[in-house]
């Protein structure tokens, strides 16, 4: 990897639009590992680490560091994956950098997410002051509070506080450089690109008043409030994030997740993203588009129907895995088991009677496990 980029990851098919996602101070892009695997269903997601912190070099900035300075190292992480234009959401400083982003590099930003951020960190005397002290004492200190600075209640992530700790004293004191100067209140206005901001209820560091000022400045901007998250909401509250960003983000895909999780459920989800890796991405990224946000939403016909058709489609080709989720998936969109076996009977008729004895074995099977009844 070239020394003088950010250290990154990148998920997601290559074809898919690009989002790029900042962290927060004091952590890598760590912060992000509940988050951004169902995000790269839908995109290509690359997720960056701050100079001094994760595997960027410190030396990419130095004392007196700007947001500028950052934004300019994030286009060229851009340019150099043959990125011209992304979407893009970030945590605090990550996302003071993604503001800057909308207000100066317009042509750049598609959309923008804020998260647990601001427009300005409270002037610059407190964030100076911590600067100079991380110069000369390192991060102990600061380490010792960052459960209670990063999250509500009893919650932790040992990850993220592990990476808090072994972050560059001098990297993570130019970033500090950063939040001193950063006050871009009087641009707000100028910022074009739809934008979401979400505020976590319990940060203590950037309350909900502060996205509140920049989604009253944000032409159209669209604010989202987190009941019981802190100042780290994606690792905190990582289900309600992916939410709030797959509504903002849209499109085909974004619509189609929800739809695939309503019908087959969170958990069928949850195993199949767990299981993609960069070889099965893009066919994920194809079910997801056209499967479930395309056929599955379209209104012509209900989902009770589809079932239908999706059963006797199953039974005919065989394929008994999948027609064991979706007998679960017609329980869920309103079929009774009477009315599962008399489609399978039908299928007895026009697919053949192997075909579909073996659909009847899978369907008791699943109706039994259902219902808690022995096999």
């Amino acid at each position: 990897m070239t020394e003088t980029l950010l250290n990154h990851r990148v998920e997601g098919p290559t074809s898919a639009p690009p989002l790029l996602l900042g962290p927060s101070l004091g952590t890598s892009y760590a912060l992000w590992d509940k988050v951004a695997p169902e995000l790269s269903v839908t995109h290509r997601v690359v997720r960056w680490d701050l100079p001094g912190h994760g595997g960027s070099r410190a030396e990419l900035i130095g004392p007196g560091a700007t947001v500028a300075d950052l934004a300019g190292l994030v286009l060229a992480l851009a340019d150099a994956l043959g990125i011209e234009r992304f979407g893009y959401a970030g945590v605090s400083l990550g996302g003071a950098v993604g503001l800057h982003l909308a207000v100066h590099h317009p042509a750049r930003v598609d959309s923008l997410a804020v998260i647990c951020s601001s427009a300005h960190f409270n002037g610059a005397t407190a964030w100076r002051e911590r600067a100079a002290r991380v110069r000369r004492e390192g991060l102990g200190w600061l380490v010792e509070s960052a459960d209670a600075r990063w999250f509500a209640g009893e919650f932790s992530d040992p990850r993220l506080v592990r990476d808090h700790a072994e972050a560059d004293p001098a990297g993570y004191a130019a970033c500090c450089d950063a939040l001193a100067a950063f006050d871009l209140r009087d641009r707000l206005a100028e910022i074009q690109a739809p934008t979401l901001l979400i505020a976590g209820r319990e940060d203590p560091a950037t309350p909900p008043a502060h996205l509140r000022e920049i989604a009253d400045a944000v032409p159209g901007a669209a604010l989202t409030e987190l009941a019981g998250a802190s100042h780290l909401a994606p690792a905190q509250c990582p289900e309600a994030v992916v939410a709030a960003l797959r509504g903002h983000l849209g499109g085909p895909v974004g619509r189609g997740m929800a739809v695939r999780r309503e019908v087959l459920g969170d958990a069928h989800v949850d195993r199949a993203q767990a299981r993609q890796t960069p070889f099965t991405a893009r066919f994920q990224d194809f079910i997801a588009r056209y499967a479930w946000g395309e056929i599955w939403t379209d209104p012509t016909l209900s989902r009770r129907e589809r079932s239908m058709i999706t059963l006797t489609a199953l039974v005919a080709h065989g394929h008994e895995a999948e027609l064991a989720m979706h007998v679960r998936a017609a329980r869920g969109n309103g079929l009774t088991p009477d009315e599962i076996g008399a489609v399978l009977l039908q299928t007895a008729v026009y697919c053949g009677v192997p075909a579909a004895n073996s659909a009847f074995a899978v369907a008791q099977r699943v109706l039994a496990e259902e219902d808690g009844a022995p096999r």
